[in-house]
């Protein structure tokens, strides 16, 4: 049945799709890229419903004088910019590296298992995108700090799991378990 369970996402996004052009644009949109005040206000009412958005309107007022002669790039532009090159490089080596890790090859578990696996993997995901709003309390040196901290040890836990797992079949658990905290830890920090 994983078709059903694929054809699931594409009836959401559909749907998605059907109910999008009756909401309406973002009100920041509005008033900082379009320059529509009355729009903005419309839109904040249509969304919160009435009420007094003054002191919000106002935030966003000084937050488009802040950024006034702030030019606005497309992805294309921000490819071509140097002096983001570290940035998209990290970001770019921290993806592959998740994604050529193998990490949900790893546990060595039954086929039977493995939908259950794919579940939590989908679970710790939205765990750490939950948790991921510590980001302003913490800030974002030590939450990176601490995060790749975590990363190695959950690493090297889950290379003494493996090796143990002949040994110990409860290991292989172990391991899902750690490639768990691996992605919450990896989802809240990098």
């Amino acid at each position: 049945m994983w078709n059903v369970l694929l054809s699931f996402s594409g009836l959401v996004a559909l749907i998605q799709l059907l109910f999008l052009p009756f909401f309406p644009e973002s009100p920041p949109y509005l008033l900082l890229q379009k320059g529509d005040k009355a729009g903005c206000l419309k839109a904040m009412k249509q969304l919160w419903g009435e009420g007094n958005y003054h002191t919000e309107f106002d935030d966003m007022m000084k937050e488009k004088a802040v950024t006034k002669g702030t030019k606005i790039m497309n992805v294309l532009e921000v490819l071509k910019e140097p002096s983001v090159y570290p940035q998209l490089s990290t970001m770019l080596l921290l993806l592959l590296s998740l994604q050529l890790c193998g990490l949900s090859a790893t546990a060595s578990l039954q086929e039977s298992i493995i939908p259950y696996v794919s579940l939590g993997v989908a679970i710790s995901e939205l765990i750490s995108i939950i948790f991921s709003s510590i980001i302003d309390h913490f800030g974002r040196r030590i939450l990176l700090w601490g995060c790749y901290l975590l990363m190695a040890l959950i690493l090297v836990l889950l290379e003494t799991s493996l090796l143990l797992s002949d040994q110990f079949l409860w290991m292989r658990y172990g391991s899902v378990i750690l490639i768990f905290l691996f992605i919450i830890v990896y989802g809240i920090g990098p």
